[in-house]
């Protein structure tokens, strides 16, 4: 009973803080209505990213420090869809859909290399991550895109680090099927497609791979024993993890309105998987559900704490007191999901 309230006595107090930020909120005279509309496009608009890390804590490969390799394929989807002037829903899945093929292909060579350096994927994850974003401004400056609107004014080659999607498919989820249920707006189109996303994660691991893969990262030398092919299907849940990442951006860019070029994928790692430790997962095995809620404590308290802190401090506080609560309440859940570890061990 005691591991039982231990595990989930981190999103108690997270949630119980969320609930004290929206009774501040409401005292300070704040618009609930549109704070609750912003957290529920923030839930989804960042949700895709913490749901990329689900098949490969499962499988035993780690957090995913690297996911900026996926990300990096879902940039390069979008702006192929750019170049060919796709607009509309119709662009955005174009993205999506050039997107995929490209995830494969890095998500097969990053999982070759996490195979080799196996106990210490998380390490090697973060170098590749951080390696491969430079690797990629070399391809944002030579590749050969000729719509005016990516590329810098002056010179008229290479990519601009901020791409507006204003003509394109900005919002094109977030305004799709709104529905307001008093004052509060519901954007029915970008949560329904944030749900098909869950629904397929998990329908996939009620599969007989996706139960392999599980197995394989509780039990990986019983598995090894059975004739499971480890190294293949752990490259498989790097695979999908990177497919993942690269859809979540495209979800991303369409509700903040820009595609961020250059260092714009090393914004997304951190984030994401302190959000996935916030719902509960303990590093070894991720469900959707604790990507849900990690996603929703996590972004919310991110949007609440800054008005806050801006209207009962001066107004240049605002940032660091929101850095300290949002990365003090992480580490609070990182120690309790790691003793929480350690009992399951014992």
């Amino acid at each position: 009973m005691s591991e039982q309230r231990l595990r989930g006595l981190p999103q108690i107090v997270i949630g119980s803080f969320l609930m004290l930020l929206f009774i501040i909120a409401a005292a300070l005279n704040y618009n609930m209505a549109e704070l609750i509309s912003g957290s529920l496009i923030k839930f989804a608009m960042n949700g895709i990213f913490v749901l990329a890390l689900i098949p490969m804590i499962n499988a035993g490969v780690g957090l995913n420090f690297g996911s900026s390799v996926g990300i990096t394929a879902g940039l390069m989807g979008m702006c192929m869809a750019i170049q060919f002037r796709l607009t509309g829903i119709t662009g955005f899945l174009a993205a999506v859909i050039i997107s995929i093929p490209i995830a494969i292909v890095f998500g097969f060579f990053y999982g070759r290399i996490l195979n080799r350096v196996k106990g210490k994927e998380d390490i090697a994850a973060i170098f590749i991550g951080f390696a491969f974003i430079p690797l990629m401004n070399f391809f944002w400056t030579v590749a050969p895109f000729s719509n005016r609107e990516m590329l810098y004014p002056i010179g008229g080659s290479g990519l601009r680090p901020k791409i507006s999607l204003a003509n394109y498919f900005t919002k094109v989820l977030d305004q799709l099927f709104v529905v307001k249920i008093g004052t509060i707006e519901v954007p029915w189109g970008l949560l329904f497609f944030y749900a098909v996303i869950a629904l397929i994660i998990v329908a996939f691991f009620k599969t007989k791979k996706g139960k392999a893969l599980i197995a394989i990262g509780s039990y990986e030398n019983f598995c090894k024993l059975s004739g499971l092919g480890i190294n293949s299907n752990r490259i498989l849940g790097v695979i999908l993890s990177t497919v993942l990442a690269g859809i979540g951006i495209c979800v991303y860019a369409q509700s903040y309105g820009f595609v961020e070029l250059y260092g714009g994928p090393g914004a997304f790692a951190f984030p994401a998987i302190s959000a996935i430790l916030v719902g509960g997962c303990t590093g070894k095995r991720a469900t959707v559900c604790q990507a849900m809620l990690g996603t929703y404590l996590y972004q919310t308290i991110f949007l609440l704490s800054a008005p806050i802190a801006n209207t009962l401090l001066v107004p240049q506080m605002a940032e660091i007191v929101r850095m300290i609560i949002t990365n003090g309440i992480i580490l609070y859940a990182f120690l309790n999901q790691r003793k929480a570890g350690v009992h399951d061990e014992k």
